[in-house]
């Protein structure tokens, strides 16, 4: 004799459909909201400057002012709108200042999806600011943005005049990536937060967090409604970023041992209140990596230098192209 047919088999296929119908909205609204949110930033900030094509790869990059060319490389989770909030314009008064996307931020589109090293990186700004002129320029370079100046002047040791490191990453560090980054990089978490993250969360959430790494300076007035925080939350942004962030440790490991070979004239800066990117782990023993290189310490400054004391910054630029015979 068979057994009676049970109920729990028909109830639990019918709320496993709910469960498919419920997943399934959710994932066409956060599609959705994403999209719009992208193209609200999109429209709120648009490209500032010309796109310059490198073997068929676009760049964005923002031209000012006439002199020695300066190029400014910007930092993780940013884009060249950093620096034209003020400084490129001040620059602006006695150099060619070029101020250049990384791929993947702003917009200059990733190089593919596994993330850009910032040997590549390097190369393709460099061919950017060739493709402009600029074929030994000044380089530029904050916290991340750094980290590719230091790979162009090693890698590409001709193709440079002389180097600013800001607030540089440059030496190894032993601490973990963080949780956020280990999940939005994973190769397959990592597509599925970014949506989740463009879609949900809201611009003033990169706002508190600008406002963390200005710490223990505030944020100047009007800054957040320039840089454009609705950009860092797009989609391919957020993977691009997080995959930079998570491989730079060991991109720095494999690059600083060579060093020593840079033989421009370095002006490094670095406050000693920097939390973000450590004076004591990175420029400290940068000065001493590179023959000749003058580190400045910026008392009671955090992690945005060029925004806390633009006057050191910019006389650091000074005395990098005075040492490199442009001045």
């Amino acid at each position: 004799m068979s057994p009676p047919p049970s109920r729990s088999t028909p109830l639990a296929l019918k709320a496993g459909l709910w469960l498919l119908l419920a997943l399934a909205l959710l994932a066409a609204a956060t599609l959705w909201r994403a999209r719009a949110h992208e193209a609200r930033a999109e429209a709120r900030w648009p490209p500032s400057g010309r796109i310059v094509a490198v073997e068929g790869h676009p760049v964005h990059v923002r031209e000012m002012g006439a002199g020695p060319p300066l190029v400014l490389i910007h930092g993780a989770s940013g884009n060249l709108r950093d620096f034209t909030f003020s400084l490129a314009e001040r620059l602006a008064a006695r150099y060619r200042v070029i101020a250049l996307d990384r791929p993947g931020l702003g917009y200059t589109p990733r190089l593919g999806d596994g993330g850009a090293s910032i040997t590549v990186q390097a190369g393709l700004l460099m061919r950017a600011a060739g493709k402009l002129g600029a074929e030994r320029p000044i380089l530029l370079g904050h916290s991340y943005g750094g980290a590719v100046a230091l790979a162009w002047a090693v890698h590409h040791p001709d193709r440079l005049a002389g180097l600013v490191p800001l607030a540089a990453a440059s030496n190894p560090w032993e601490s973990d990536l963080s949780l956020y980054y280990r999940l939005t990089s994973h190769p397959w978490l990592g597509p599925v937060a970014a949506a989740l993250i463009s879609a949900w969360v809201p611009d003033r959430v990169v706002e508190e967090a600008v406002a963390e790494v200005f710490a223990p300076q505030p944020v100047p007035e009007r800054y957040a409604a320039h840089f454009g925080p609705g950009l860092t939350l797009r989609r391919a942004t957020l993977r691009e970023n997080a995959l930079q962030r998570a491989a730079i440790n060991a991109e720095i490991r494999d690059l600083h041992t060579r060093y020593g070979a840079i033989e421009v004239p370095v002006e490094i800066l670095h406050g000693d209140a920097d939390t973000t990117v450590g004076l004591s782990i990175h420029s400290e023993p940068l000065a001493e990596q590179i023959e000749g290189a003058r580190l400045t310490v910026l008392e009671g400054v955090g992690h945005m230098p060029h925004h806390a004391d633009e006057d050191a910054v910019v006389a650091a630029v000074d005395r990098a192209a005075a040492r490199a015979g442009l001045r």
